[in-house]
């Protein structure tokens, strides 16, 4: 199924940015609450054979999200976004990066900005989202740590949870 949806993965180099489009076989609403709810993002947001758990979750403007996706093997990827804007169900933008399982942000990582939108498409949902960051180095290094083929895994999972919902 999820070969005729849509995945756009474009890098722009001169804007050291990510321009990312997801078709997804459902409702609006149903693919927000997936990007949005603690109990559904846990079902689905790592790469297989990944699994994520959440630490702490306050989707609300000025609120963050820790989590950690987790090997088979027990090691743990910790990540963080801080929340800077909601509009339910059409939008929202965030600050993501790498962290410890405090939630302490690393330093020696890149940080990124995210806008991820979501708008109608027939029956589906078109996901749009920008990820910038601030260096062309920073770029690299995520492309180099193999984001394409994790987020296209990572949506795959989403695409296997909406049949299910």
């Amino acid at each position: 199924m999820s070969n005729a949806l849509r995945f756009d993965f474009i890098v722009d180099k001169d804007t050291h940015s990510l321009h990312i489009k997801r078709e997804f076989a459902a409702k609006r609403q149903t693919v927000w609450d997936c990007y949005t709810k603690q109990e559904l993002l846990d079902r689905w947001y790592a790469p297989k054979p990944l699994r994520t758990v959440t630490k702490s979750m306050d989707f609300r403007e000025g609120g963050h999200w820790v989590f950690a996706m987790i090997e088979p093997s027990g090691t743990e990827h910790w990540s963080r976004t801080d929340y800077l804007s909601i509009k339910p169900i059409d939008s929202f933008t965030g600050m993501d990066g790498f962290c410890n399982n405090k939630g302490e942000l690393n330093p020696h990582l890149p940080r990124s900005k995210m806008e991820v939108s979501f708008s109608d498409l027939n029956e589906h949902t078109l996901m749009e989202t920008v990820v910038t960051y601030g260096s062309a180095e920073a770029l690299q290094t995520v492309i180099e740590m193999g984001l394409e083929g994790g987020l296209k895994s990572t949506l795959e999972c989403l695409d296997e949870l909406l049949l299910k919902l």
